[in-house]
């Protein structure tokens, strides 16, 4: 999983509950991190892969947050 997808995943695990993912998209957009049409993208596939459902992580995406999460602190 490349570095901006981890930080994405990460971005929506972290979120407020009055925050939508395009906020977060948005939000990562200004920092550099990738475009909003790019980021678009990486949401796609992030939901393909199984990470989003319904606008929020599945079971599979909060484990995998957690574990970048837990890479990052490193």
């Amino acid at each position: 999983m490349e570095i901006e997808d981890r930080v994405l995943l990460l971005g929506i695990y972290k979120r407020k509950e009055d925050e939508s993912l395009k906020d977060i998209l948005l939000m990562l957009e200004e920092t550099g991190l990738f475009r909003l049409k790019e980021g678009k993208q990486r949401l796609k596939k992030l939901k393909t892969e199984g990470y989003i459902d319904a606008d929020r992580l599945s079971v599979t995406g909060i484990k995998k947050a957690q574990e970048i999460e837990q890479e990052f602190k490193l």
